[in-house]
């Protein structure tokens, strides 16, 4: 039986003298091929004997035979080192094709529609091995998320952030109007009937205006929110079976439509009202501004937009 605490000190040199003597399957040869001595072997191999708990090898005339525990764990344990020494004669160099880096991106999930179908779709042409993780962020916590690596970037809207956290210009959106298909409205939408009407917000915050909200506020205008949500999906729903009216990001109006509206039961209409375009930045930490691979991810990410 293995012996855990040995396990724990274990030389990993000798498990490169394992892999010779499993594949030589004679001592004095995986000595020649290691360029050591026979006994530096023979000690090693009592070693790992000592630490695992079985003999490993048996001999068998002039060759070294194979337990049936060491034929069952040994492909394994060669994998393993080959796949070793594959990451550290790649260290710090990011190959696309063959990397199978796991990126984790913090990202809202408003945002997903219109941005993880691209991103799919470019890594299965660019790096095909690679996966990635969304992951919902608080904004009051992004700086520390990102010097922490629990993300490894992230899409938000534009936030008054400094260093030690970057950040570019991802997405430029105007804000557009949905509505159920013969709404009263679809013909005659203007800001007085905007104003006027009763709308669905979107949130995942308990309170606290939304961001077109806001942009009212500075033009001295308020609208009446009869419902408020915490997901696109839901308010779609709810707009396609009343009245209400739903403002969103246009590009995301047309995710939403494109991607489940089978029965063309809604219509996207311009937004009646001069909004600011609203911005989604990408955001990173200092710490990962030289890495190869976060690097190229970044790249990636900024060509969706």
């Amino acid at each position: 039986m293995a012996d855990y605490n040995k396990i724990q000190q274990l030389d990993l040199n000798l498990l490169k003298i394992f892999e010779s003597i499993y594949q030589e399957q004679n001592m004095s040869r995986s000595a020649e091929v290691l360029h050591i001595t026979p006994s530096a072997v023979s000690h090693a191999l009592k070693r790992l004997r000592e630490c695992l708990g079985d003999p490993l090898f048996q001999r068998s005339n002039n060759r070294m035979l194979p337990t049936p525990a060491c034929q069952r764990m040994a492909p394994q344990i060669i994998d393993t080192l080959s796949r070793l020494r594959q990451i550290l004669q790649h260290w710090g160099d990011f190959q696309p094709k063959s990397s199978r880096h796991h990126f984790k991106l913090g990202i809202h999930y408003a945002l997903e529609p219109s941005i993880l179908p691209k991103l799919v779709k470019r890594l299965a042409e660019l790096a095909p091995n690679t996966t990635f993780a969304s992951i919902k962020v608080n904004r009051e916590n992004l700086t520390r998320e990102l010097g922490a690596g629990h993300i490894d970037m992230a899409f938000d809207v534009a936030l008054p952030i400094k260093p030690p956290v970057f950040h570019t210009k991802v997405i430029d959106d105007s804000f557009s109007v949905l509505m159920r298909q013969g709404h009263q409205l679809q013909e005659s939408l203007s800001q007085t009937t905007y104003l006027d009407s009763k709308h669905v917000g979107v949130s995942n915050r308990p309170s606290g205006a939304a961001v077109e909200d806001l942009l009212f506020q500075q033009q001295g205008l308020s609208r009446h929110i009869s419902i408020r949500c915490q997901n696109y999906y839901a308010a779609k729903a709810m707009v396609a079976e009343s009245d209400f009216l739903l403002t969103l990001p246009t590009q995301l109006g047309r995710e939403l439509l494109g991607g489940a509206n089978q029965t063309h039961d809604l219509i996207l209409l311009t937004m009646p009202i001069a909004l600011s375009n609203i911005e989604t930045h990408l955001y990173w930490h200092q710490n990962t501004e030289q890495d190869e691979a976060l690097s190229w991810f970044r790249e990636v990410l900024v060509s969706l937009g």
